[in-house]
């Protein structure tokens, strides 16, 4: 575990200094993008040394052949991948006829990168000395366009110790693959390549998903930061062009390349058109520079900032660490396409296949409702939506009839492509986080509007695949559901997983709750619905009268409920009891014994009692928090925050502060020891949720917020902003004052530790 590489900022990420060993670590994470793209901290010139190359576009992906040894009935085709895009960043550079190639330099003097996450940018520079030695200083930025989806932009200068001919190419590079491949195929077929001067043009097409993409790029050049002219000619392959250019560079002078580049779809586009818009795009961007590119650049990210910041006075540690979760979060989801969500890795890396998963409902949402506005949010249950069918679909493969839908672990276009049997046919519990994803969203919003337009046939589904998947025990007189993986995926095929069984019978209770609304309050929705759906009053009793009996495993003697049937029967030693060069247990442990373990990969119980926290007494979660928290090696980045927010709500202040710092930092500290593989995108809005959720105790109270401030003894001040319900309140909290301020004029009511304060403008309450 690598602990602290990156010295404590509130603004910047910093590596100083040349280490092989953590070029792929710090690819990852000083990972660029703009929700449309994205691409980990490659460098633009050659580099043969260890290094993990990844651009990707949004919603461009390959479904990736499954390999298994057992094929099983209902069984995904593939694993939907996100695929390696043609590179546009690269450059070749000759020096005096010798490759620039850190891995091949004589020294290097001097070496760093910086992630500005104030404006977006990502810098590198470095100072070596060549075989041939002559000695080379390059400084480069580089930034993808918020204002320009399409859009990445790079400033290359470079100078050298004494006169010099330098060779330069930069080029497009669709020959690449991805490192995860199943099968080693070629996902990409070149239908176009071409070039003129000073741009470079490839289209490409993916096999079986055929996306077209546009990939393309400007040359300009600058001495001295004055542009000058230049000729190249046109180097070509069957997969890659460039643009060779020869310059004369006098010791003392700087030469600087600006690089316009990115990605045009057929998401987008039509495909015939991508060449003229890329052409378009280039044209309308002939007479803005660097500077001024990269000014419109940093106002896109002062707005984000100015919704989403959160500010930690007297702990920089904290300060920075959200600060960057929050910077990747939306460099990852933007909210404009509702075709589009969140992989757990977002544009970093390729675990996972960037496809969405249950993290979206069950830790995005919050962070996107309260820091953008709620269209944002609305978006992301939309996706759900226009994949209905879909789940519906993957529900029928499994046996599953009229109209019940399993919506899938993991998807690209709403079918299930998760490649573990496990995963795939027994953590159903993902469908209850996409109901709650629907409460939590109209609860928060006060949006009216979703459950009768979209959420209720959602929520029918749903509530019909929970139906049929319960079974009546003649033995418990209850129905139980058997064989399945809860949240902690160290527990497989498991009967009666509380949290799956618990979150089941709410959703049938909502579902029929929500429909009985719409009878009321929207007939003519009820009436629309109810015919297109074939929903009877007789299937929704059977819901309630299955929600009623639904068997909740529980331990009377220990007063708490159990994590599934059986769990009791484990050698309960404590993760206290491990040899720490054991851990993580993944890592050294056989799966067999992982699962006869009583150790648990991240909150399971807890994740049910942080999601229906009103069901439950403080005492029960105390109880239920001090049996299952000891057993919990929080080996999935999604553990740490449901216990800070617990453990905070608990008065347990350390250890609250300590889960945080493990969520907040875990990819700058590399907890897991994985992050070359990319960042842990979605847990980091379980980030803001320990900070929001957790330290300042945020809930929802009837139609009101309500807070309840425990800060950690280092903070001097913690502030943010929140967009509740179209007003945007601003909370400044201390060890001894909460003042909240609100940009709307009606009065309203604040909770604080469940006293009622009347606000208008502005209230400051003592603690």
């Amino acid at each position: 575990m690598n602990l602290n590489n990156y010295p404590f900022h509130p603004w910047k990420i910093i590596d100083k200094g040349w280490n092989p060993e953590n070029v792929e670590a710090s690819e990852s994470i000083f990972s660029i993008g703009n929700g449309a793209m994205g691409q980990r901290a490659n460098f633009e010139e050659d580099y043969s040394g260890k290094t993990f190359q990844g651009s990707y576009i949004g919603g461009v992906y390959y479904p990736d052949k499954t390999r298994v040894g057992w094929w099983k009935n209902g069984y995904p085709e593939y694993f939907a991948k996100v695929l390696n895009a043609p590179n546009w960043i690269g450059i070749h550079i000759k020096i005096e006829g010798e490759q620039l190639d850190l891995h091949h330099a004589k020294e290097v003097l001097h070496y760093e990168r910086v992630l500005d996450m104030e404006s977006g940018l990502y810098e590198r520079s470095f100072t070596a000395t060549l075989q041939n030695g002559i000695g080379v200083r390059v400084h480069s930025k580089r930034f993808l366009s918020l204002a320009q989806s399409a859009l990445g932009v790079i400033d290359y200068r470079i100078e050298t110790d004494r006169d010099a001919t330098l060779e330069i190419i930069p080029y497009l590079d669709a020959g690449i693959t991805n490192q995860d491949s199943n099968w080693e195929d070629q996902f990409w077929e070149i239908d176009r390549i071409g070039a003129t001067q000073k741009t470079a043009y490839i289209e490409a097409h993916t096999l079986k998903t055929e996306f077209s993409v546009g990939t393309f790029m400007e040359v300009r050049l600058l001495e001295n930061d004055d542009t000058i002219d230049f000729t190249s000619s046109v180097k070509k392959t069957e997969k890659k062009v460039g643009l060779e250019i020869s310059h004369q560079l006098t010791a003392g002078k700087e030469l600087s390349i600006h690089k316009l580049g990115g990605y045009l779809s057929s998401r987008n586009y039509p495909k015939e058109n991508l060449e003229s818009e890329a052409n378009a795009l280039l044209l309308a961007l002939k007479n803005e520079s660097f500077s001024s590119l990269y000014n419109a650049q940093k106002e896109k990210w002062s707005s984000i900032w100015k919704s989403a910041d959160i500010t930690i006075d007297g702990d920089v540690k904290a300060q920075q660490a959200i600060r960057f979760n929050i910077f990747q979060l939306n460099q990852t989801y933007t909210g404009e396409d509702a075709g589009l969500n969140i992989g757990p890795k977002g544009f970093t890396g390729e675990k996972y296949g960037g496809s969405t998963y249950w993290d979206t409902e069950a830790y995005c949402i919050p962070f996107y409702m309260a820091t953008k506005n709620q269209a944002v949010a609305r978006n992301l249950l939309t996706y759900r939506y226009l994949q209905l069918d879909r789940a519906i679909e993957n529900a029928e493969k499994l046996g599953f009839t009229k109209g019940a839908a399993l919506y899938p672990m993991v998807t690209m276009n709403g079918e299930e492509c998760h490649n573990e049997w496990e995963i795939t046919f027994e953590e159903i519990h993902r469908n209850s986080a996409i109901a709650f994803a629907i409460f939590n969203y109209t609860r928060y919003t006060g949006d009216t509007s979703y459950i009768p337009e979209m959420g209720m046939e959602v929520l029918v589904g749903i509530a019909r695949f929970w139906a049929q998947r319960a079974s009546f025990s003649a033995a418990k007189k209850q129905y139980v559901i058997l064989g399945v993986t809860g949240p902690n995926e160290y527990e497989n095929n498991v009967n009666n997983n509380w949290y799956t069984n618990y979150s089941a019978r709410w959703c049938m209770e909502y579902a029929a709750e929500q429909m009985n609304r719409l009878y009321n309050e929207f007939p003519a929705d009820a009436a629309r619905i109810q015919q297109k759906i074939d929903l009877q009053d007789a299937e929704m009793e059977q819901w309630k009268k299955t929600a009623a009996q639904m068997y909740l495993p529980k331990d009377d003697a220990l007063k708490i409920v159990l994590q599934q049937d059986g769990f009791l029967d484990k050698t309960l030693e404590h993760v206290s009891s491990l040899d720490p060069a054991e851990r993580p247990i993944n890592q050294h442990w056989s799966w067999d014994r992982i699962l006869r373990s009583p150790y648990i990969k991240q909150a399971d119980v807890l994740q049910g009692m942080y999601f229906f926290e009103d069901h439950f007494s403080n005492e029960e979660l105390e109880r239920n928090y001090a049996f299952y928290e000891p057993f919990t090696v929080h080996e999935s980045s999604l553990s740490p925050c449901v216990h800070a927010i617990l453990a905070s709500k608990l008065g347990k202040e350390e250890q609250a502060y300590a889960f945080y710092l493990r969520t907040a930092r875990l990819d700058l500290d590399d907890y897991n020891a994985e992050v070359e593989e990319g960042l842990h995108i979605t847990s980091m809005a379980g980030t803001w949720m320990s900070i929001v959720e957790g330290f300042a105790g945020m809930r929802i109270k009837g139609e009101q917020l309500s807070f309840a401030p425990r800060l950690p003894k280092a903070w001097e001040k913690l502030q943010f902003k929140i967009n509740f319900r179209d007003a945007i309140y601003t909370l400044e909290l201390t060890q001894d004052t909460l003042v909240c301020s609100v940009d709307q004029s009606e009065e309203t009511t604040l909770f604080v530790h469940d006293t009622a304060y009347t606000l208008r403008d502005k209230v400051e309450i003592a603690l």
